[in-house]
């Protein structure tokens, strides 16, 4: 886990589940990992961090023992993925208030635009290894 960088996503969310899908189809250096916010692990390793959001709401990454969430996250995962994606990154010069102000919208949204599981979504067993807790 220490040298590769862990996704934690809302694991019931269409939307989540998706954007792991698609960083894992993006990702050819298998940088990241992957955790459900609802999982042991994840409560585990985010227990003594203080979210700007509870309830599965924030897309948080930890990265170098670093915790990173909401839009700054989503940056810095883009900027680890292969084709023009890494170019988003610039958006990083602009101030995270503003930048999470169009995150919060889509996460109070996400369920009503996309969908929700009754369960976590589970991965294949070829992608099981990319999967934590």
């Amino acid at each position: 886990m220490e040298d590769h960088p862990v996704i934690f996503f809302d694991g019931v969310c269409n939307l989540c589940s998706g954007a792991v899908q698609f960083v894992i189809k993006r990702d050819p250096f298998d940088h990241f990992r992957f955790a459900a916010l609802q999982s042991d692990f994840a409560q585990k390793q985010l227990s003594s961090v203080e979210l700007k959001t509870r309830g599965g709401d924030s897309f948080v990454l930890l990265e170098n023992g670093k915790i990173y969430e909401q839009s700054t996250a989503a940056l810095r995962v883009l900027k680890k993925l292969n084709g023009l994606w890494p170019l988003l990154y610039v958006f990083i010069i602009v101030p995270s208030f503003i930048r999470n102000v169009v995150y919060a919208f889509i996460a109070s949204n996400r369920y009503k635009w996309f969908g929700k599981q009754e369960l976590c979504w589970v991965p294949t067993a070829a992608l099981k290894n990319k999967f934590l807790g």
